[in-house]
């Protein structure tokens, strides 16, 4: 079997197809993009590092007439013709936004770099956006089929990257606006454009000056443009992911189902229910081929900005595993002065699409790893614990058991949690909820909440291969009550025989005072 050479810091396709790394091939998708007569204007959101800039480096060498770089992929049987066309490509992800004044003079240099390198001239006396207007001409003229084609990575990032600035964010977003218009007016000369980012930011000018931008974010037909399916997985990576099941001492069907619990989540359309895996996470966890699944994808740069919109109220009182009835303009950022965080959480990777009925999403958070991530800031924005010693101290107390150290740890977590002031009373979803981030953040556990029994539903279930930890709350109860509770509905019933230390727990709080007051735990 062909040894399978697995890319890990390079997303340039043709370095990838020079250097032998393997390839998941696009191309049978890009096909019918590249191909629309008139109208090859485009604009894809996908989380942060999803391929984005991969796909767009592909567009490049199609573009280009690079046909040896194709050679075994889909597109080379097709009737494509390989012509060669100017190429203005922007990637805006670095631009400097500390200051309004650095981040204008730092787009003047990207932009003049990227017409520097499209061979097109500059003129210092004009401003930046005038400058890619007349490249845009001065290219078209120059070429035999009179078009350019304009590829532009991170569209969104100087806005996003300033999102804590409302009024920076908006200044930018106006200097960009000013380059985006340029494209409205040039349509006849643009054979082709695609312009990728994380966020649909629809006050800039680019959605409502082309008219004929096709947006295919929640196209059904390019669910899959972006991420790798099971199928594609398989296909490509059959070695090394064989390999990597021995390596963790599974057997290849629990490999399988325990990377899908990883790192396979994602639905980006609404009757195409295909999931995909996120293909960053794949290429570190595969090239890596280490002995246990870890955070990639999260370790490589938190969306900060995105925690920040919330307050300690909103977390609590959100369950972020499933959230419903959401609108598809609940979805898009409009106004930068009052986004609504879900738009964020979606748009950001955090949250996916779970089910589409009656116009309405569900969304829930996608895998494991992003769980993990999640959580992990959400258990640091509810307390003043600034890092994981606390955390970890607590959950792994609770994993051997030791009830004295978990529950001292608990009480400190819920007396240094801050609520709304406008919440006379925390309800019961409000301590559980806190509960489930915390454990499910740890990594040590895997975690149910309202784990559903023929008699009823379990507030939390708590598992590791030794021990099952089933929880019940109350508000203005007692330990003793949740307990009984626990015992008479048979919430621990299904794991008596499960050949593990099975405990009950049962914690008391007091819905005024907001503190946990009582604490019981006894085996079942």
């Amino acid at each position: 079997m062909e040894e399978e050479k697995i890319a890990q810091g390079t997303y340039d396709f043709r370095i990838m197809r020079e250097k032998g790394y393997r390839y998941v091939d696009k191309t049978a998708l890009l096909y019918p993009l590249v191909t629309r007569d008139g109208d090859g204007f485009f604009f894809i959101s996908r989380p942060r590092r999803f391929g984005k800039s991969l796909m767009l480096s592909t567009l490049k060498c199609i573009f280009q007439g690079r046909r040896d770089l194709f050679k075994g992929l889909a597109i080379d049987q097709m009737d494509y013709d390989w012509n060669s066309y100017p190429i203005i490509s922007f990637d805006f992800f670095p631009v400097e936004t500390s200051s309004f004044e650095l981040f204008k003079e730092d787009l003047r240099t990207t932009v003049k770099r990227a017409l520097a390198e499209a061979g097109a001239d500059w003129d210092e006396s004009i401003s930046t956006h005038l400058n890619f207007a007349a490249a845009i001409d001065q290219l078209a003229a120059a070429n035999e089929h009179g078009q350019v084609v304009v590829l532009i990575d991170e569209y969104d990032a100087p806005v996003g990257h300033a999102l804590q600035d409302v009024q920076k964010a908006s200044a930018i977003r106006e200097q960009l606006s000013y380059i985006y218009a340029q494209l409205k007016s040039r349509v006849a000369k643009i054979r082709f454009l695609m312009m990728a980012g994380v966020t649909r930011f629809t006050q800039l000018s680019v959605f409502s000056a082309l008219n004929n931008l096709t947006d295919l974010t929640m196209d059904d037909r390019y669910a899959t443009l972006l991420g790798y399916t099971d199928e594609e997985l398989e296909a490509n990576f059959s070695k090394t992911l064989h390999r990597h099941a021995e390596v963790m001492g599974l057997s290849y069907a629990d490999y399988r189902e325990k990377l899908r619990w990883w790192y396979n989540g994602y639905r980006f359309a609404r009757w195409n229910m295909t999931k995909v895996y996120n293909p960053y996470a794949i290429g570190q966890t595969l090239g890596a081929c280490n002995p246990e699944f870890i955070g990639t994808w999260s370790r490589s740069g938190q969306t900060s900005a995105v925690i920040n919109y919330f307050t300690n109220n909103q977390l609590a009182e959100k369950d972020y595993e499933n959230v419903e009835d959401v609108s598809e303009e609940d979805l898009d950022v409009c106004g930068l002065e009052d986004i609504r965080p879900i738009a964020m959480l979606y748009q950001s990777g955090y949250l996916t699409i779970k089910d589409f009925q009656d116009g309405v999403f569900t969304l829930g958070i996608p895998d494991e790893e992003v769980r993990r991530a999640f959580n992990s800031q959400l258990v640091q924005k509810f307390t003043e614990k600034k890092d994981d010693q606390y955390r970890n101290a607590t959950c792994r107390a609770l994993k051997q058991a030791n009830f004295d150290a978990f529950f001292g740890n608990l009480s400190d977590l819920y007396a240094h949690l801050t609520y709304g002031p406008k919440e006379n009373r925390v309800q019961e979803f409000s301590f559980q909820r806190i509960l489930y981030v915390l454990l499910t953040s740890s990594g040590f556990f895997r975690v149910t909440a309202e784990d559903r029994q023929s008699h009823g539903r379990a507030d939390l279930v708590a598992e590791t291969p030794e021990r099952v930890f089933v929880f019940e709350l109350k508000v203005d109860g007692t330990p003793q009550e949740a307990l009984d509770q626990i015992k008479e509905k048979g919430y621990a019933e299904p794991y008596r025989h499960s050949g593990k230390e099975v405990h009950l727990i049962g914690l008391s709080f007091d819905g005024e005072t907001r503190r946990l007051t009582g604490t019981a735990a006894e085996p079942l």
